[in-house]
Protein backbone atom coordinates (compact mmCIF):
# COMPACT_ATOMS: atom_id res chain seq x y z
CA UNK A 1 0.00 0.00 0.00
CA UNK A 2 1.32 3.41 -1.00
CA UNK A 3 0.48 6.07 1.61
CA UNK A 4 -0.24 9.41 -0.04
CA UNK A 5 -1.33 11.42 3.02
CA UNK A 6 0.39 10.83 6.33
CA UNK A 7 0.11 12.86 9.51
CA UNK A 8 2.05 12.25 12.69
CA UNK A 9 1.20 14.23 15.81
CA UNK A 10 -0.30 16.98 13.62
CA UNK A 11 -1.78 19.56 15.99
CA UNK A 12 -2.93 23.15 16.08
CA UNK A 13 -3.41 25.51 19.00
CA UNK A 14 -4.71 29.06 19.03
CA UNK A 15 -3.44 30.48 22.29
CA UNK A 16 -4.90 28.37 25.10
CA UNK A 17 -7.39 26.66 22.75
CA UNK A 18 -6.48 23.38 21.05
CA UNK A 19 -8.23 23.26 17.68
CA UNK A 20 -6.72 19.95 16.56
CA UNK A 21 -5.26 17.45 19.00
CA UNK A 22 -2.25 15.38 17.83
CA UNK A 23 -3.50 13.56 14.74
CA UNK A 24 -2.01 10.34 13.33
CA UNK A 25 -3.59 9.34 10.04
CA UNK A 26 -2.66 7.42 6.87
CA UNK A 27 -4.63 7.73 3.62
CA UNK A 28 -3.67 5.37 0.81
CA UNK A 29 -3.28 5.93 -2.90
CA UNK A 30 -6.64 5.62 -4.65
CA UNK A 31 -8.60 5.99 -1.42
CA UNK A 32 -11.68 8.16 -1.00
CA UNK A 33 -11.43 9.36 2.60
CA UNK A 34 -14.24 11.40 4.15
CA UNK A 35 -13.60 13.58 7.20
CA UNK A 36 -16.72 14.13 9.29
CA UNK A 37 -17.40 16.28 12.30
CA UNK A 38 -19.73 18.95 13.72
CA UNK A 39 -19.07 22.65 13.10
CA UNK A 40 -15.94 23.72 14.93
CA UNK A 41 -14.65 20.15 15.23
CA UNK A 42 -11.32 20.93 13.53
CA UNK A 43 -12.01 19.73 9.98
CA UNK A 44 -11.10 22.92 8.14
CA UNK A 45 -8.10 23.60 10.40
CA UNK A 46 -6.81 20.12 9.59
CA UNK A 47 -7.32 20.72 5.88
CA UNK A 48 -5.48 24.03 6.03
CA UNK A 49 -2.53 22.31 7.68
CA UNK A 50 -2.57 19.54 5.06
CA UNK A 51 -2.52 22.08 2.24
CA UNK A 52 0.14 24.31 3.78
CA UNK A 53 -2.21 27.23 4.39
CA UNK A 54 -1.74 27.06 8.13
CA UNK A 55 1.41 26.15 10.04
CA UNK A 56 0.87 23.40 12.63
CA UNK A 57 1.73 23.90 16.28
CA UNK A 58 3.26 20.45 16.29
CA UNK A 59 3.73 17.31 14.23
CA UNK A 60 3.98 16.87 10.48
CA UNK A 61 1.92 16.30 7.34
CA UNK A 62 3.41 14.44 4.37
CA UNK A 63 1.89 14.38 0.88
CA UNK A 64 3.36 11.66 -1.29
CA UNK A 65 6.26 11.47 1.14
CA UNK A 66 6.99 15.24 0.97
CA UNK A 67 6.63 17.34 4.13
CA UNK A 68 4.21 20.18 3.34
CA UNK A 69 6.18 22.55 5.58
CA UNK A 70 9.76 21.53 4.76
CA UNK A 71 9.31 20.78 1.05
CA UNK A 72 6.17 22.68 0.04
CA UNK A 73 6.89 22.90 -3.70
CA UNK A 74 7.28 19.13 -4.14
CA UNK A 75 4.24 18.47 -1.96
CA UNK A 76 2.03 21.00 -3.75
CA UNK A 77 2.99 19.67 -7.18
CA UNK A 78 1.02 16.57 -6.17
CA UNK A 79 -1.85 18.46 -4.61
CA UNK A 80 -5.15 19.90 -5.77
CA UNK A 81 -7.29 21.88 -3.31
CA UNK A 82 -10.94 22.90 -3.54
CA UNK A 83 -12.10 25.13 -0.66
CA UNK A 84 -15.71 25.57 0.35
CA UNK A 85 -15.70 29.19 -0.84
CA UNK A 86 -13.07 29.44 -3.59
CA UNK A 87 -11.48 32.80 -4.31
CA UNK A 88 -11.51 33.44 -8.04
CA UNK A 89 -10.30 36.54 -9.88
CA UNK A 90 -13.56 38.02 -11.07
CA UNK A 91 -12.09 40.22 -13.79
CA UNK A 92 -10.65 37.21 -15.61
CA UNK A 93 -12.64 34.98 -17.90
CA UNK A 94 -12.98 31.32 -16.98
CA UNK A 95 -10.37 30.38 -19.57
CA UNK A 96 -8.00 33.12 -18.41
CA UNK A 97 -8.27 31.91 -14.83
CA UNK A 98 -7.49 28.37 -15.99
CA UNK A 99 -4.43 29.72 -17.83
CA UNK A 100 -3.33 31.57 -14.70
CA UNK A 101 -3.53 28.34 -12.67
CA UNK A 102 -1.67 26.45 -15.39
CA UNK A 103 1.13 29.02 -15.13
CA UNK A 104 1.51 28.32 -11.43
CA UNK A 105 2.34 24.72 -12.32
CA UNK A 106 4.42 25.62 -15.41
CA UNK A 107 2.21 23.56 -17.71
CA UNK A 108 3.31 23.57 -21.37
CA UNK A 109 0.94 25.48 -23.64
CA UNK A 110 -0.06 22.40 -25.62
CA UNK A 111 -0.85 20.47 -22.44
CA UNK A 112 -2.85 23.40 -21.10
CA UNK A 113 -4.96 23.81 -24.22
CA UNK A 114 -5.99 20.16 -24.33
CA UNK A 115 -6.58 19.83 -20.58
CA UNK A 116 -8.43 23.13 -20.35
CA UNK A 117 -10.88 22.27 -23.13
CA UNK A 118 -11.47 18.79 -21.76
CA UNK A 119 -12.10 20.00 -18.22
CA UNK A 120 -14.34 22.89 -19.24
CA UNK A 121 -16.43 20.41 -21.20
CA UNK A 122 -16.46 17.87 -18.37
CA UNK A 123 -17.74 20.47 -15.91
CA UNK A 124 -20.15 21.97 -18.47
CA UNK A 125 -18.46 25.36 -18.60
CA UNK A 126 -17.45 25.49 -22.27
CA UNK A 127 -20.28 27.90 -23.06
CA UNK A 128 -19.02 30.34 -20.41
CA UNK A 129 -15.27 29.91 -20.90
CA UNK A 130 -14.83 33.40 -22.34
CA UNK A 131 -17.18 35.17 -19.94
CA UNK A 132 -15.89 37.07 -16.92
CA UNK A 133 -15.96 35.09 -13.69
CA UNK A 134 -17.94 37.91 -12.08
CA UNK A 135 -20.91 36.83 -14.22
CA UNK A 136 -20.75 33.23 -12.96
CA UNK A 137 -23.28 31.84 -10.51
CA UNK A 138 -21.97 30.30 -7.30
CA UNK A 139 -22.43 26.83 -8.76
CA UNK A 140 -20.48 27.77 -11.88
CA UNK A 141 -17.68 29.18 -9.75
CA UNK A 142 -17.54 25.95 -7.79
CA UNK A 143 -17.31 23.94 -11.01
CA UNK A 144 -14.57 26.26 -12.30
CA UNK A 145 -12.69 25.62 -9.07
CA UNK A 146 -12.95 21.88 -9.75
CA UNK A 147 -11.83 22.28 -13.35
CA UNK A 148 -8.78 24.38 -12.45
CA UNK A 149 -7.88 21.98 -9.63
CA UNK A 150 -7.43 19.10 -12.08
CA UNK A 151 -5.41 20.98 -14.71
CA UNK A 152 -2.05 19.68 -13.48
CA UNK A 153 -3.37 16.14 -12.90
CA UNK A 154 -2.84 16.05 -9.13
CA UNK A 155 -2.35 12.75 -7.34
CA UNK A 156 -4.02 14.06 -4.17
CA UNK A 157 -7.12 16.25 -4.00
CA UNK A 158 -8.27 17.85 -0.74
CA UNK A 159 -11.86 19.06 -0.82
CA UNK A 160 -13.66 21.13 1.82
CA UNK A 161 -17.47 21.01 1.57
CA UNK A 162 -17.58 20.76 -2.24
CA UNK A 163 -21.36 20.66 -2.60
CA UNK A 164 -22.07 24.28 -1.65
CA UNK A 165 -24.05 25.91 -4.47
CA UNK A 166 -24.28 22.81 -6.68
CA UNK A 167 -27.66 21.57 -7.86
CA UNK A 168 -28.54 17.85 -7.74
CA UNK A 169 -27.45 17.25 -11.33
CA UNK A 170 -24.04 18.81 -10.76
CA UNK A 171 -23.61 17.04 -7.43
CA UNK A 172 -24.12 13.74 -9.21
CA UNK A 173 -21.66 14.58 -11.99
CA UNK A 174 -18.98 15.73 -9.52
CA UNK A 175 -19.48 12.61 -7.38
CA UNK A 176 -19.09 10.42 -10.47
CA UNK A 177 -16.00 12.30 -11.59
CA UNK A 178 -14.29 12.03 -8.20
CA UNK A 179 -15.15 8.36 -7.81
CA UNK A 180 -13.87 7.56 -11.32
CA UNK A 181 -10.63 9.41 -10.55
CA UNK A 182 -10.04 7.41 -7.37
CA UNK A 183 -10.38 4.23 -9.41
CA UNK A 184 -7.53 5.60 -11.52
CA UNK A 185 -5.37 6.13 -8.44
CA UNK A 186 -6.33 9.61 -7.23
CA UNK A 187 -6.40 10.06 -3.44
CA UNK A 188 -9.32 12.19 -2.21
CA UNK A 189 -9.53 13.70 1.27
CA UNK A 190 -12.95 15.30 1.61
CA UNK A 191 -14.58 17.15 4.46
CA UNK A 192 -18.36 17.20 4.24
CA UNK A 193 -21.52 17.64 6.28
CA UNK A 194 -23.43 15.45 3.83
CA UNK A 195 -23.40 12.11 5.61
CA UNK A 196 -25.47 10.52 2.86
CA UNK A 197 -22.82 11.38 0.27
CA UNK A 198 -20.05 10.22 2.61
CA UNK A 199 -21.84 6.91 3.08
CA UNK A 200 -22.16 6.56 -0.68
CA UNK A 201 -18.59 7.49 -1.65
CA UNK A 202 -16.18 6.84 1.19
CA UNK A 203 -13.76 3.94 1.31
CA UNK A 204 -13.02 5.00 4.87
CA UNK A 205 -14.36 7.65 7.23
CA UNK A 206 -12.73 9.61 10.02
CA UNK A 207 -14.87 11.28 12.70
CA UNK A 208 -13.37 14.27 14.47
CA UNK A 209 -14.99 15.98 17.45
CA UNK A 210 -13.65 18.94 19.43
CA UNK A 211 -10.30 18.52 17.75
CA UNK A 212 -9.92 14.84 18.60
CA UNK A 213 -10.08 12.02 16.06
CA UNK A 214 -12.66 9.65 17.55
CA UNK A 215 -12.87 6.84 15.02
CA UNK A 216 -11.50 5.77 11.63
CA UNK A 217 -12.85 2.90 9.53
CA UNK A 218 -15.05 1.81 6.67
CA UNK A 219 -18.71 2.74 6.73
CA UNK A 220 -19.59 -0.73 8.01
CA UNK A 221 -16.87 -0.58 10.67
CA UNK A 222 -18.10 2.81 11.88
CA UNK A 223 -21.69 1.59 11.94
CA UNK A 224 -20.69 -1.42 14.02
CA UNK A 225 -19.57 0.93 16.82
CA UNK A 226 -23.10 2.16 17.47
CA UNK A 227 -26.14 0.51 18.98
CA UNK A 228 -28.33 -1.76 16.89
CA UNK A 229 -30.98 0.95 16.82
CA UNK A 230 -28.69 3.28 14.89
CA UNK A 231 -29.32 2.55 11.22
CA UNK A 232 -27.96 5.20 8.89
CA UNK A 233 -24.52 6.76 9.05
CA UNK A 234 -26.22 9.96 10.22
CA UNK A 235 -27.73 8.12 13.20
CA UNK A 236 -24.38 6.53 14.03
CA UNK A 237 -22.53 9.83 13.71
CA UNK A 238 -24.94 11.58 16.07
CA UNK A 239 -24.71 8.75 18.60
CA UNK A 240 -20.90 8.60 18.56
CA UNK A 241 -20.42 12.36 18.90
CA UNK A 242 -23.05 12.52 21.69
CA UNK A 243 -21.27 9.73 23.57
CA UNK A 244 -17.96 11.58 23.18
CA UNK A 245 -19.49 14.69 24.73
CA UNK A 246 -20.89 12.67 27.65
CA UNK A 247 -17.46 11.18 28.33
CA UNK A 248 -15.78 14.59 28.56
Amino acid sequence: MTVMIQTRGLAKRFGPKTAVQPLDLDVAEGEFFCFLGPNGAGKTTTIKMLTGLRRPSGGSALLGGHDIQRDPISAKQLLGYIPDHPFLYERLTGRELMRFVAGLYSLPEETFEQSCDDLLETFELSHAADQLVETYSHGMRQKLSFASCFLHQPRIVVVDEPWVGLDPKNIRSVKTYLRDKTRQGLTVFMSTHSLQIAEELADRIGIIHRGRLLHVGTVDEIKSLASAAAGSLEDVFLQLTREAEEEE
